[in-house]
């Protein structure tokens, strides 16, 4: 076991203030993500290193356009499951699935090894790994590496300040659009509130951001819903924030769900770019022409990608080459 961060002691137990859960934890007991622990009144975490996938890709892979575009990234996934809700992969469970135990500077030095020029804490959310993701994010800026969250966004504002001037960017993914009705069927948090409120934390202290927003056939797909969430990201976080529309695909906990129509992710993508915002993509459907970055004042084609690599730039110094605009891009 290693000691916990951000927490505090209450009467008969402690109060873990990492994610929006906010779990009061007994003596002996567990959290809701099961690998934080009461001991003596004190918070424990199970999965400190404990390695379940270490994979080295281009950082497209995990829907992150804007921040250093065609690059290698480490992708660092451990055991825990954020919040038990209705999409976390049981198997990823402490006590279910095999892990490598690694230190922070074995990833550091890996990431390394392989040409990286970040880490992303990606698959299993990063929160449940804090500590980990933490320790490992000092020691790749020692390297100059750079740190990206692939995260709910159930992230509390200490955590957030904890660990801000050690992250560089975060995609923050959304579901079904944050509907209300969606959120109380089925996640553990209600309503969008506690990812608001990290997303403003993350801009305040100038993590770069970009957004998803996978699209649920049947009980998530409703169009006015990503309306409005398009309308509120363009009024909060400005116009230029990449916003990407994401095709669920069926898995083990909706077995019965088709893949989403593309013509419902098309019609979500108008809806956000009717909302006003610059950059809005379809990234995940194979060849679909809403994975390229095009200039939003002379529509110039200038990042060309395909199954979320990219095949060709064309920029100049981070401006469109026909027109001189800057675009929101973070490049080497």
């Amino acid at each position: 076991m290693q000691d916990a961060m951000v927490w505090h002691k209450e009467r008969n137990g402690v109060r873990c203030d990492l994610c929006a859960a906010r779990c009061f934890v007994s003596k002996e007991k567990f959290g809701l993500c099961q690998v934080r622990k009461n001991e003596n009144n004190k918070l424990y975490t199970l999965n400190y290193g404990k390695v379940v996938d270490l994979t080295v890709d281009w950082i497209e892979k995990r829907i992150v356009f804007h921040f250093l575009p065609h690059t290698k990234s480490l992708f660092v996934s451990t055991t825990g499951c954020n919040l038990n809700d209705q999409f976390c992969i049981d198997d990823f469970a402490v006590s279910k699935v095999e892990s490598k135990e690694y230190s922070p500077e074995d990833i550091v030095k890996f990431a390394e090894s392989k040409g990286c020029e970040s880490i992303s804490y990606a698959f299993t959310d990063p929160t449940i790994s804090f500590e980990f993701a933490f320790k490992i994010a000092k020691f790749a800026h020692r390297g100059n590496l750079k740190n990206v969250f692939i995260t709910n966004g159930y992230i509390t504002d200490d955590a957030v300040k904890k660990i801000a001037k050690h992250l560089d960017a975060a995609t923050v993914r959304f579901r079904a659009s944050g509907d209300p009705e969606f959120m109380k069927q089925y996640s553990l948090i209600p309503n969008i509130k506690p990812v608001i409120a990290s997303l403003k934390q993350m801009k305040k202290h100038r993590i770069f951001i970009e957004i998803s927003n996978t699209i649920i056939p049947q009980i998530g797909d409703n169009v006015e819903e990503c309306k409005k969430l398009a309308e509120m990201i363009n009024a909060e976080f400005g116009s230029e924030i990449p916003f990407h529309i994401l095709q669920f695909y069926p898995n083990a906990k909706f077995p019965g769900l088709p893949p989403t129509p593309v013509s419902t992710l098309e019609k979500c993508a108008d809806e956000a770019r009717k909302a006003g915002l610059r950059f809005v993509y379809i990234s995940n459907v194979p060849k679909n022409p809403s994975q390229n970055t095009y200039c939003h004042n002379c529509r110039e084609p200038l990042i060309f990608r395909e199954g979320l690599s990219v095949k060709k730039m064309n920029l100049s110094d981070n401006r469109c080459p026909n027109c001189g605009l800057k675009v929101n891009l973070v490049t080497k």
